[in-house]
């Protein structure tokens, strides 16, 4: 079956906001066993949805649309739909009732504005929406399907997930797929290749990797049919002994959750002192449920006088060697982790930019600190000269330095 996803919406056009719809579409209907050949998407004009509808049911067998479902004047998609369908409007009464309840239950005013979602193009087959006000559709003529949803992410997702999806695949049976991701940190997605090459020539056939780079992270997906899961673990398996130091997880896990499963494992405590991150390493820890059973605290030591006030870096070491420096760094980790009392620590002094580079230390230059009761070990990088880059990778490296520590592979 040949499915094309279309995604509906000016603002998707001009990119006012990111269209996360599709992408992950395409990820669950591939994973299922469908085949996406393609996905595009059309401004909010009746006539841009005329053509595109059109287009695309010319050429696939499934249609999967978001977007323009709401009540405002620029959710047009019924309409178009009635249009291409050739039929009207009817009132879906479960919609309609399901409207009025949730409005009721909010204590807010039902206008005729919010009850117009509950009319839908009398060809269709109301899907119901839990979560929201819009109803889906489902269309079945010429031997097509067309399924249209609304827009916001997570009334798509749920309604997808739970109705939609398990409806495609009873009636068409795909052979799903298989995937596994295996998550490295600290090296580049060409340098990782290279190392690479050996192993990924011996891949069996059926089994495909992607290379999936993001600032600090390179995400090695592998991807077949049920029949070669066995050989595809196989596989894995052989990945862990060539690049045993660069692997930290798998598919959904993230460096701060594992970190913080080594912790509460080990009864331990952290601590972190930032200053080129501004916080957001003490972010990502604690975004993990249950953190404060391990994480005592931050300094965000941004300013030379908090360094020397609040971690006690030798006012001269900054003098000397600079904020941006080994001997800064060390200091910093060690002057919050007997602050706070903690096992072990983070620091991070750095050049995010875009100024404030040198000949001698460019913008990128960050340098980062872990302290525990084995010593303080620190390391020097370049993390390039795009700030929230260089934010987000000296976070994740930190927080895999930590990792190793706390493995021995330090």
């Amino acid at each position: 079956m040949h499915i094309r996803i279309l995604s509906i919406g000016d603002e998707l056009l001009i990119g006012q906001v990111v269209n996360t719809n599709s992408s992950w579409l395409g990820e669950q209907l591939t994973l299922a066993g469908f085949r996406v050949s393609r996905m595009e998407t059309a401004g909010d004009g009746l006539t841009e949805i005329a053509e595109a509808l059109s287009s695309n049911l010319s050429e696939c067998d499934i249609l999967i649309m978001t977007g323009g479902l709401g009540p405002t004047s620029d959710d047009r998609t019924r309409e178009a739909l009635c249009s291409y369908f050739g039929c009207g409007m009817r009132i879906d009464p479960v919609s309609d009732a399901n409207i009025r309840k949730i409005f009721s239950k909010r204590g807010l005013p039902i206008t005729e504005v919010n009850l117009r979602q509950a009319e839908v193009p009398e060809k269709c087959e109301p899907v119901y929406n839990p979560i929201g006000t819009s109803p889906g559709m489902w269309f079945e003529e010429n031997g097509k399907i067309l399924v249209a949803m609304p827009g916001v992410p997570f009334e798509m997702k749920k309604m997808f997930s739970d109705i939609i999806l398990p409806r495609l695949v009873a009636r068409f049976n795909p052979e799903p797929f298989v995937y596994r991701t295996v998550l490295t940190q600290g090296m580049g997605e060409s340098f990782l290749s290279d190392q690479l090459k050996e192993w990924e020539k011996g891949l069996p056939e059926g089994i495909s990797l992607a290379y999936l780079p993001s600032p600090g992270i390179v995400k090695l997906r592998l991807l077949t049919k049920g029949d070669l899961a066995e050989a595809m673990q196989e596989q894995i398996e052989k990945l862990k002994r060539v690049i045993p130091e660069l692997i930290f997880g798998y598919d959904d896990d993230t460096l701060e959750s594992i970190i913080g499963e080594l912790l509460v494992k080990k009864g331990l405590t952290l601590s972190t002192a930032e200053s080129c991150t501004g916080g957001y390493i003490a972010h990502l820890i604690t975004s993990v449920p249950g953190s404060s059973r391990y994480y005592k605290g931050s300094v965000i030591a941004y300013d030379n006088e908090v360094k020397v006030g609040e971690l006690h870096v030798n006012r001269d070491a900054i003098a000397l060697h600079g904020a941006v420096s080994r001997e800064v760094v060390i200091q910093m980790a060690e002057g919050i982790r007997k602050k706070f009392g903690t096992d072990y620590s983070i620091a991070v002094s750095g050049i995010a930019g875009p100024d404030g580079g040198t000949a001698e230390k460019p913008v990128g230059t960050v340098w980062i600190a872990v302290s525990g009761p084995c010593g303080t070990h620190a390391m020097h990088d370049n993390f390039g000269d795009d700030r929230g880059r260089h934010i987000r990778r000296t976070a994740l490296t930190a927080l895999n330095m930590l990792r190793k520590e706390l493995i021995g592979i330090l």
